[in-house]
C-alpha cells in the first residue's frame, strides 16, 4: 500500500501535476472520512492544481507586464472620476476591450490619476490572463530606436505583439526627434486593427504635433489609435496631489505665521459683539 502511495505521488510530479501531488494525502483522508465518492474526490483534487496554475499563470504574467504592483483599483479613488468616466471603466474592466482590439486613451493634466487608471486596467487584464506590457512611452521608444540601429526592430515588435495589450503611459511627456517619432508611429501601425494599445497623455489630439512633428503623421497617428478606441476625458479633473500638497501646507502654515482659524473667527466674533454694545 505504501509503495502504491509512493508511486502514485511519483506519477504526479512525472505528469507535472505538482499541486494534486501535494494535495493527495490530505485529500484521500478526508474523502475516506466523508464518505466522498470518487467523482467528488477527484474533483476536488483537480481543482487544487487547476487553482494552482491560476496563481503561477498570474504571478508570472505580473512579473512580465511590468506594472507598477501598487496602482490597481483597490488603491484608487474612482469617486475622483466624472460619472461618466467610471461608466467607462466599468465596462473596460471586462476586459472585452482587448479581445476587439479596441485602443484606451486617458487624456488629463499631470496629477489626475491617469497612469493609475492605465495600470489598474493592466492589473485587471493579468488577473483574466490576458498578457500585458506597462512601459514609460520615453524609454520604450529609446528601446525601440536601438534596435533599429541594430536591425533588430522587426524582431522587437514581434515580442511587443505577444502582448495583448501594451500601456504607453506619458506618451506626450518628452519630445520626439524624427527618428523618435518615425519608430513610435510604426509600433502604432502595427498594432492597428490588431492588437490593443492603452495611452496616457497630458497632450489634447491637438497637440500631438508636438510629438510627431509631420501635420500628415500625426493626422495619420491620431487616426489609427482613435479609429476604434475608448476615450477617458480627464481633462476637468484638478490635480489630487497638487490638492494633497496644498491641504498639507495649510496647517503648517498657520502654525508657522501663528493663525489659529477657529481662535481668530472667535476673536473676530467678540470684537465684533463689543463693538455693537459700544454703538
Amino acid at each position: 500500500m505504501a509503495d502504491r502511495h509512493a508511486e502514485l505521488l511519483a506519477m504526479l510530479h512525472t505528469l507535472k501535476l505538482p499541486a494534486m501531488a501535494a494535495a493527495f494525502p490530505e485529500l484521500a483522508l478526508q474523502a475516506a472520512k466523508g464518505g466522498q465518492t470518487h467523482e467528488a474526490f477527484l474533483y476536488d483534487l483537480v481543482q487544487c492544481e487547476c487553482v494552482q496554475r491560476d496563481e503561477r499563470r498570474t504571478a508570472r504574467l505580473l512579473h512580465r507586464s511590468g506594472l507598477p504592483q501598487e496602482k490597481t483599483f483597490a488603491t484608487l479613488a474612482l469617486d475622483r472620476f466624472p460619472l461618466a468616466v467610471r461608466q467607462q471603466i466599468e465596462r473596460l474592466q471586462s476586459g472585452s476591450f482587448v479581445e476587439e482590439a479596441i485602443n484606451v486613451i486617458a487624456v488629463g493634466r499631470p496629477g489626475t490619476g491617469k497612469s493609475h487608471l492605465a495600470a489598474a486596467l493592466g492589473h485587471a487584464l493579468v488577473v483574466q490572463g490576458q498578457p500585458v506590457r506597462w512601459a514609460a512611452t520615453a524609454q520604450l521608444v529609446q528601446q525601440l530606436l536601438a534596435a533599429k540601429r541594430d536591425l533588430r526592430l522587426p524582431q522587437l515588435l514581434a515580442q511587443l505583439d505577444r502582448f495583448a495589450c501594451l500601456i504607453l503611459d506619458d506618451i506626450g511627456y518628452v519630445q520626439h526627434d524624427r527618428n523618435e517619432m518615425e519608430v513610435l508611429f510604426t509600433l502604432l501601425a502595427e498594432r492597428y486593427e490588431r492588437r490593443s494599445v492603452v495611452i496616457t497623455t497630458n497632450l489634447v489630439f491637438s497637440e500631438w504635433t508636438r510629438i510627431f512633428k509631420d501635420p500628415m503623421t500625426t493626422m495619420a497617428a491620431i487616426d489609427r489609435v482613435v479609429h476604434h478606441a475608448v476615450i477617458l476625458d480627464l481633462m476637468g479633473l484638478e490635480s489630487y496631489r497638487a490638492k494633497e500638497a496644498n491641504a498639507q501646507q495649510a496647517p503648517r502654515t498657520s502654525r508657522a505665521t501663528g493663525h489659529d482659524p477657529v481662535r481668530t473667527s472667535t476673536e473676530e466674533a467678540v470684537a465684533a459683539r463689543q463693538g455693537n454694545r459700544q454703538v
